[in-house]
């Protein structure tokens, strides 16, 4: 027997045995710690602000800092600068319940709190290297202010050999005693859209040290966790800096995997979800991550793979499986347009473009989120636009992010505004309202009836039977009239 509880905006099924512990760890977290902890959380970016809340809901005391005095203000303000279901429930709780505050003095923040988790970003340089010099810099601020035992946690993901790189930082280049303060690795493994319940519900913690105390220290900072039933993974720096890069290039493969696996199901008549389904009934395999579409984006999956090949390529070592990912990534990426150029072809006996309007439903990377870091909708926004077409674009979330890379493309309040004339829709998210579209309807607005849906979010049926002339990922046989 299960049910349904809600809390902070997400809805969870959760079975009968669990309802109670469920509703004592999420509704009175602090009963059940062993220690509350100061902690002081550098960075109010996804992962630091996702995190930060986090620690303070299981009832340690947290406080965010960040340099920019804008965001920060916004925080206290109660605005959350970033799409996330759930966080905004999260934060005004735990400020409320004054375990959660937010600052630009990091001078304080660094004196006043015993574990400092460094949560600052590490974009991809132009060498596909992460871009460190945000950690660094943070190192400095904690070398500068340290005033007694430190644990100092990275939270970002961070290339291998980091954790030693900061230690050696502060013992040799700001003659920092090794005896007050430990480094520990400590990577989250957050999906954006999901976070929260990423957070609250782990289904694993690792913990890189080769500071026992400090290992000791971060298991009771877990340990409402540990008790609920989240293994505690412990290990040294390297080897928690490495299953980060390891747990999403495993993932990149497995998506790439099938979307190859896709475009030859389109080339042969084959049904993809059937495939998908037929492997990943093998446990050996598993079905989670088998589902194709226009490859994939985000924070992640992008910088992660290119970083590790990077760190294996300093230490001698080629990646070549990871290197085909991420060519198979960027191909797959160009599919959508190409389709829409075949589509109006058949239609036209001519691919060209220019002077076509058409919609792209999606901007962001994934649903629920407002992230466009190398989302599809870029690469096929550029195509279009090469190609002399116009382009109408409506998201839920992540227009005015969307803004700062196209300012001059159409952009709409809904859906349906944005299909209104057009002469053909690209669908590159996987948004809910996308999937309840009424094509009755459209057919009525549109001036052509062509879609490409690149996340088969769609019954091709339901298209074909309404007389669109369609595509999709690996069902493009369904397609047929």
């Amino acid at each position: 027997m299960s049910l349904l509880i809600s809390k902070g905006g997400f809805t969870m099924m959760v079975s009968k045995f669990s309802r109670k512990v469920f509703l004592f760890f999420i509704l009175f977290p602090a009963a059940i710690l062993s220690k509350e902890y100061k902690i002081a959380v550098i960075g109010t970016g996804y992962v630091g602000l996702v995190t930060g809340a986090g620690l303070a809901e299981i009832g340690h005391v947290v406080t965010c800092v960040d340099i920019d005095q804008k965001k920060i203000d916004q925080l206290r303000a109660g605005l959350i600068p970033i799409y996330e279901p759930g966080l905004d429930k999260l934060v005004e709780k735990n400020v409320l319940e004054n375990r959660l505050f937010f600052t630009t003095d990091i001078a304080h923040t660094i004196t006043h709190n015993d574990i400092l988790f460094i949560a600052v970003g590490t974009p991809m340089s132009d060498d596909g290297q992460a871009d460190m010099r945000y950690v660094y810099s943070v190192v400095e601020s904690i070398a500068q202010y340290i005033n007694g035992y430190k644990i100092i946690v990275t939270k970002s993901t961070v290339p291998v050999k980091t954790g030693k790189s900061i230690k050696k930082m502060l013992e040799e280049t700001y003659h920092i005693d090794e005896s007050i303060f430990a480094v520990v690795s400590n990577p989250e493994f957050l999906r954006e859209g999901s976070a929260i319940q990423d957070f609250l519900f782990p289904d694993r913690i690792v913990i890189g040290s080769d500071n026992a105390d400090a290992i000791a220290i971060m298991r009771d900072v877990y340990k409402n966790f540990s008790d609920n039933g989240s293994q505690i993974v412990t290990t040294n720096l390297e080897t928690s800096e490495l299953i980060k890069y390891a747990a999403n290039a495993s993932l990149a493969v497995k998506l790439s995997f099938l979307n190859e696996v896709a475009n030859l199901c389109d080339r042969v008549g084959a049904d993809a979800n059937t495939v998908a389904l037929g492997i990943g009934l093998d446990p050996r395999i598993g079905q989670h991550f088998l589902k194709q579409g226009p490859g994939y984006g985000g924070s992640c999956f992008p910088k992660d793979t290119q970083a590790l090949v990077h760190i294996a390529a300093l230490h001698g070592q080629s990646m070549d499986i990871i290197r085909a990912v991420i060519v198979a990534n960027e191909y797959q990426k160009t599919i959508p347009v190409t389709k829409l150029k075949r589509l109006f072809c058949t239609r036209y006996r001519s691919d060209n473009l220019t002077g076509k309007k058409i919609a792209v439903l999606g901007l962001a990377f994934k649903a629920n989120t407002d992230d466009i870091r190398y989302s599809p909708s870029i690469t096929i926004i550029e195509q279009l636009l090469k190609a002399g077409a116009s382009v109408n674009a409506y998201d839920p979330a992540a227009m005015e992010n969307m803004r700062t890379m196209f300012p001059d493309i159409a952009y709409f309040s809904s859906a349906y505004d944005a299909i209104r004339d057009a002469d053909a829709v690209i669908i590159a998210t996987e948004w809910e309202e996308f999937k309840t579209l009424d094509f009755a309807y459209i057919k009525t607005i549109m001036q052509d009836y062509i879609i490409v849906d690149a996340r088969n979010i769609i019954n091709p049926e339901i298209l074909v039977n309404s007389e669109f002339l369609c595509d999709t990922i690996g069902q493009s046989y369904l397609c047929q009239e």
